[in-house]
């Protein structure tokens, strides 16, 4: 059984910085990617940003570009999301999600609160 733990929300001013990690357990990832998606009050859940387990090739939605960095920790079977220069319009409840490469996204996480303030 696949399970996703995310963790490192919280509230931050404008301008500040956030890591979020999401720990995942219960099979090999290897021909997995990993993805980060996003929902703010009222909107609809959009794609943030994905990195492929292995070889570590990332994409970003044009919001965060520049901004937010994924990365991924083998070892520790942990996937980050490193986000910088975070404004008001970053709120929302940040969710981990992972699926077989080409087969879309398959597991999620609870997800965990991001809060950015003026």
């Amino acid at each position: 059984q696949v399970q996703l733990v995310e963790s490192g929300g919280g509230l931050v001013q404008a301008g500040g910085s956030l890591r979020l990690s999401c720990a995942a357990s219960g099979r090999s990832f290897s021909n997995y990617v990993m993805a980060w998606f996003r929902q703010a009050p009222g909107k609809e859940r959009e794609f943030v940003g994905r990195i492929m387990w292995s070889g570590g090739s990332t994409a970003y939605a044009d919001s965060v570009r520049g901004r937010f960095t994924i990365s991924r920790d083998i070892a520790k079977n942990t996937v980050y999301l490193q986000m910088n220069s975070l404004n008001p319009e970053d709120t929302g409840v940040y969710s981990c999600t992972c699926g077989v490469h080409g087969s879309g996204y398959t597991y999620w996480g609870q997800g965990t609160q991001v809060t950015v303030s003026t």
